[in-house]
């Protein structure tokens, strides 16, 4: 099992390459499920997460071509198997994306209901009420979700959804289902962040008809038939925004080309208040930050909730930030109830942090001290990594398959900065 071995106390300077974003490329692989003529991605990421999406619809039948610059042909032409087996969707929560696509254009799927990493329960309620909606029978059983047509209906209908809760994936099923649908289906309630209207540009290119992608009321016009487009993946705002804090801890000066400043505008809020400069700059972002962080920046209180608030996919790596920042500071997760694993281990590195029911409270320490920790989940993976850049001493993080499901070559991106990290077995 690899491990990360991180030398602490390098400040970070140059340039990084900000990679597609996971979450953009996930669902927009089984997009690919609803015609039967090629559809090409470009940007797709090097991550275990998408390896493990591509081997599923490669076992339904699709063709794929893969090459080593982020461009994926998909065709679903020759699809055969309108199933998502257990031994592949529990290892990743989004494989259930496949469930709408396939029950749109072929009336009936099988998938499992879904595992992925342990930062809470995320159920998939709200995406079988609104396949419901739209006319679905979905039954489950033995783990898995069954979905079909009822009698003398060939498509799904266009309905009204509104979901009890701005459900990310949940948005993306519905997009993909009602695109085929027979009628309007009206999305309320419709998760904001990027990646959803990163995906209805692919779908509009493929012949759908959609309007208000990116606000919380989406309109869907069921088209009968899709057909094969390109698309370029929008580039990953969580890896850009994991990139400022890590500057902003360690001090330095770094460009991260492709960020979207747009995309990450209550992140870098929160640094600009605690003493970091950022600015938008032409293809990307500029971050400067002064060491040590424990004398130049402010420890900032914040509250994770939906886009275009404060990500919860960023409360782990600003928390790191926050424990070698000047002063006191809360931090309150709305969002996932088991996403405060990582602040055992960075007490392990000499973090003062208490857990107060949804609040962790943080005071902030002159320095951290290296130590061997282990990565709990996919952010959690990524603040150790933070505080390992800024500890003094030695860093071991280990079970870092975590940190390969969501960024792209992390330690080699670091290393181009000037950190000392090397992956060691």
């Amino acid at each position: 099992m690899d491990k990360l071995r991180i030398q602490g106390g390098q400040t970070l300077n140059g340039e990084v390459i900000i990679s597609g974003a996971k979450n953009a490329a996930l669902p927009q692989l089984c997009a690919a499920l609803l015609t039967d003529q090629p559809v090409v991605l470009n940007n797709v990421p090097r991550l275990q997460d998408v390896a493990t999406m591509i081997k599923l619809i490669k076992n339904m039948g699709v063709e794929v071509i893969r090459d080593e610059l982020g461009r994926v042909e998909l065709n679903a032409g020759p699809l055969h198997l309108r199933e998502a087996p257990y031994e592949l969707v529990k290892t990743m929560r989004a494989s259930v994306l496949a469930l709408g696509p396939l029950l749109a254009r072929f009336g009936h799927a099988k998938v499992s209901l879904p595992g992925g990493c342990a930062i809470g329960s995320r159920p998939v309620d709200q995406h079988i009420k609104g396949l419901q909606a739209m006319g679905a029978v979905i039954d489950v059983e033995h783990g898995y979700m069954l979905a079909k047509l009822p009698p003398g209906r060939i498509r799904l209908k266009g309905a009204r959804i509104a979901t009890d809760m701005a459900t990310v994936t949940g948005t993306e099923n519905f997009l993909m289902a009602a695109a085929l649908a027979q009628g309007e289906t009206i999305l309320e309630n419709a998760a904001q962040e990027p990646e959803i209207p990163d995906l209805a540009e692919l779908l509009i290119a493929m012949g759908a008809k959609i309007q208000g992608h990116g606000t919380s009321r989406i309109h869907i016009q069921g088209v009968e038939k899709l057909h094969g487009a390109t698309h370029q993946v929008v580039f990953d705002r969580i890896e850009a925004g994991t990139f400022l804090c890590a500057v902003a801890a360690t001090g330095g000066d770094v460009v991260l080309r492709n960020a979207r400043f747009d995309h990450l505008e209550a992140v870098i809020d929160k640094l600009v208040d605690a003493g970091v400069e950022v600015e938008a700059i032409t293809g990307g972002i500029r971050v400067r930050s002064n060491a040590p962080a424990s004398q130049y920046l402010k420890a900032q209180n914040f509250r994770t909730t939906e886009y275009p608030g404060f990500p919860t996919d960023m409360q782990a790596q600003f928390m790191t930030l926050n424990a070698i920042a000047k002063g006191n500071s809360r931090v309150t997760e709305t969002i996932f109830e088991n996403r405060f694993m990582h602040v055992n281990e960075l007490v392990r590195l000499g973090a003062h942090i208490q857990i107060e029911g949804k609040v962790a409270v943080i005071e902030g320490v002159p320095h951290l001290s290296g130590a061997t920790v282990m990565a709990t989940d996919l952010r959690a993976s990524a603040s150790l990594v933070i505080a390992g850049l800024v500890a003094q001493g030695e860093t071991i993080v280990d079970r870092i398959y975590h940190l390969d499901r969501g960024y792209d070559r992390m330690e080699t991106k670091l290393r181009g900065l000037g950190a000392h990290i090397e992956r060691i077995q």
